[in-house]
């Protein structure tokens, strides 16, 4: 009797490195068969092209599932309530996408009676953890193969030459071959001049998303952004659905050279990566529902929310989306996002985002309260007794220092 033929679910993008696995992949587990699943979260246009491809390369099946609206609604938005951002920088494009498309994947391999799960995530990177606690959680004997852990190639360079000594063609100059990530919330530039941290990145060469802030109109955009319950709704008074919001904002904010980021961070193996950032409309949102919370959120939430929105960018960033952790912050920051609905202007300008005004329904500035004028609602003499009440220990703490230098003097 014949062994079963293994049958390997890959996440496929069309890129260089799943490219190259497919044909690695048959020739290394004899008479497999590799369907190739492509998550669409925005990351290209020309899904029949990453279908062919994938075809021609030997993949026995490709499918491409659409996920742009879960990607926006169930994972971005609820990191753009948070204030989420990695390192105080980073807005998590790649890390809030990677769990769901794993998902995807564990549900391909379920329906198609896989016997393996294959990512093109390097033993240096992020992605590995991120797809593999996914895969993990929802599907944990399920084999994971991981080529990059366990073949020869080495470089980039080297998968070129792998898929010119096979005949199979790809359009990648090794002077543009920068490792990108891209999605409907950001892209992400890695690799060539980017790895020495004292290079100055050339935005001209770079950048996909944006136009360099030098290159930005000369003249400042003003936007307006609707919330309700911390969820944007409208850009310039229209109502939009989620993937037509975040693609609104990104041509806004692309042309105006805004949500650039040049960032040496923390990797979750350890050591440290330099990258390049776009997330033109993301930086607007979390702009904007930062200005919004500042006007409806009391300052012990505030600062509270805080330091649950940089834990949230911790645990988002290692991978760990579908864990109780994350689903209760995620709870608590709903919450407190009841009051954070109304309306925020921005000015853009050449890379800058500038607050211009905001208003709510349920904002807790009081003109009455906060103008030089004095109102009814506070008497100045009210402070003293407040200062002398907060100095307190300050007080005693001083008049204990007087007595003890005093009994020492009498000595």
């Amino acid at each position: 009797m014949s062994a079963l033929k293994e049958r390997i679910v890959l996440a496929y993008s069309g890129g260089l490195d799943t490219t190259v696995i497919i044909p690695w992949l048959k020739e290394n587990y004899e008479g497999c068969e590799v369907i190739a699943c492509c998550v669409d979260v925005g990351q290209c246009s020309d899904y029949g092209a990453v279908e062919k491809r994938g075809m021609e390369t030997g993949a026995y099946k490709v499918c491409v599932i659409n996920a742009r609206d879960e990607f926006v609604s169930d994972f971005v938005y609820p990191m753009v309530k948070a204030n989420a951002a990695y390192e105080g920088k980073y807005l998590l494009g790649t890390a809030t996408a990677r769990p769901l498309i794993a998902k995807k994947l564990v549900d391909v391999a379920i329906a198609e009676n896989a016997t393996a799960i294959c990512h093109g995530a390097t033993g240096k990177g992020n992605d590995q953890v991120r797809f593999e606690l996914t895969i993990k959680t929802f599907a944990p004997h399920m084999k994971i193969i991981a080529p990059w852990r366990i073949w020869d190639i080495k470089s980039r360079d080297e998968e070129m030459e792998y898929l010119k000594e096979r005949g199979i063609e790809f359009a990648v100059k090794k002077e543009q071959s920068y490792s990108r990530d891209e999605n409907i919330w950001h892209s992400s530039h890695e690799g060539l001049e980017l790895e020495d941290p004292a290079t100055e990145p050339d935005y001209r060469r770079v950048l996909l998303l944006s136009v360099s802030p030098e290159d930005a109109p000369d003249k400042p955009e003003y936007v307006e952004i609707d919330f309700d319950c911390g969820t944007p709704t409208a850009v310039n008074g229209k109502p939009m659905a989620p993937v037509a919001l975040v693609e609104e904002l990104n041509k806004i904010g692309g042309r105006n050279g805004v949500g650039i980021a040049d960032i040496v961070e923390n990797r979750i193996v350890g050591m440290k990566s330099r990258g390049v950032y776009e997330t033109p409309g993301g930086s607007i949102l979390y702009a904007a529902h930062n200005e919004l919370e500042n006007l409806c959120l009391d300052s012990r939430t505030m600062s509270f929310k805080a330091i649950v929105g940089q834990r949230l960018a911790e645990i988002i960033y290692a991978g760990e989306w579908y864990t109780p952790l994350r689903e209760a912050l995620s709870a608590f920051v709903d919450k407190t996002q009841e009051s954070v609905t109304g309306t925020v202007r921005l000015k853009l300008y050449k890379g800058n985002i500038t607050p211009a005004g905001s208003t709510s329904p349920y904002s807790l500035y009081n003109q009455e309260l906060s103008s030089f004028t004095t109102g009814e609602l506070f008497d100045h003499k009210d402070a003293e007794g407040f200062i002398n009440l907060v100095g307190l220990p300050s007080t005693v703490r001083a008049l204990m220092k007087m007595n003890l230098e005093s009994e020492r003097g009498a000595e």
